[in-house]
């Protein structure tokens, strides 16, 4: 325990930020909200953190209450004298809004992370940003995790026999390709074109898939449209087995009962998002990587052992 650092959570996260305020050794500060007739809402601090360290710990998935109880909880601890604020946001809402790929429409990452220094953070903490441009987004120090080193060790575990590495689009094909190449196994990929959000028109899989043990790999698992499609193809070409590993389990609309009533033997995901294992869902806590990443911002240590899995490639 140390007594200038002081971790708090936003309601959406607590779930998490208490395994990780456990795994660092201390408890989770205390903290209050005061709910107005009108739905506002404002965030308190039960105790003193003048000249501490805050760790706020946040993701902000829907609704946008999340961020801006977030943003809230920077600016009360700033004007607490707080030494240092890090927003730690294990899954970063907006993320896919990350260009203008349209006419007239928004870049709605480049706005949260102004949001976030508007509100006066020291730093970010996150984890498998949908594109890692977002961390040029803002001139403060990002801490981008993986979450490849908590998937990668249990891939291992199961033995599977003969393992193939895949991208449910030509999006994510770079992710896969890392773990493909980690684990030195093939690599395929689906083609996927669509005709409008969340309706794919065609999908095609490039790449041989007969016999294989297939890894879908993503960073968001949202309505469940695309990774199921991507399964039944590859089952209806000939693959021994397909499972998923997805660091966000979003599971918007009816994801869960798509992926239950998919080909999928077991879909992978971390507890960036409030899931539990059950069915085919296996869920694996990233609380022990953000302790250590915590105590190593604290103490002005190097992170990189955590980009190993990066950095070799």
């Amino acid at each position: 325990m140390n007594e200038n650092v002081s971790i708090f959570s936003g309601r959406a996260s607590k779930y998490l930020a208490e395994k990780i305020a456990e795994t660092y050794g201390q408890e989770l500060g205390e903290s209050s909200i005061s709910l107005f007739a009108d739905g506002e809402f404002q965030p308190s601090y039960d105790h003193s953190i003048r000249g501490n360290d805050v760790f706020i710990i946040q993701s902000t998935f829907a609704p946008t209450d999340n961020i801006f109880e977030m943003l809230l909880m920077i600016d009360a601890a700033k004007r607490a004298s707080a030494k240092k604020v890090v927003a730690v946001i294990p899954y970063f809402g907006f993320a896919r809004q990350d260009r203008k790929d349209r006419p007239r429409v928004s870049i709605g990452a480049k706005l949260i992370t102004n949001l976030l220094v508007a509100a006066g953070v020291d730093r970010i903490v996150t984890m498998d940003l949908h594109s890692d441009q977002i961390q040029g987004f803002v001139d403060l120090p990002v801490d981008h995790l993986y979450a490849s080193s908590i998937f990668v060790p249990y891939l291992q575990s199961l033995n599977l026999g003969d393992i193939t590495m895949a991208s449910p689009d030509t999006g994510g094909a770079k992710r896969a390709a890392a773990y493909a190449k980690f684990l030195n196994t093939d690599l395929v990929i689906c083609f996927k074109q669509r005709e409008k959000n969340g309706k794919i028109e065609k999908m095609q899989v490039i790449g041989d898939v007969e016999g294989k043990d297939i890894v879908l790999v993503d960073d968001i698992i949202d309505t469940a449209g695309t990774i199921t499609k991507a399964a039944d193809l590859m089952i209806q070409q000939g693959a021994k087995s397909v499972r998923v590993v997805c660091t966000h389990a979003v599971f918007s609309k009816n994801a869960i009962e798509r992926l239950e009533n998919s080909p999928i033997a077991e879909v992978i995901v971390s507890d960036t998002l409030p899931r539990k294992s059950e069915g085919k869902i296996t869920v694996l806590s990233t609380a022990e990587l953000f302790a250590d990443v915590i105590e190593r911002v604290h103490n002005f240590e190097s992170i990189s052992e955590h980009f190993k899995f990066t950095t070799i490639l």
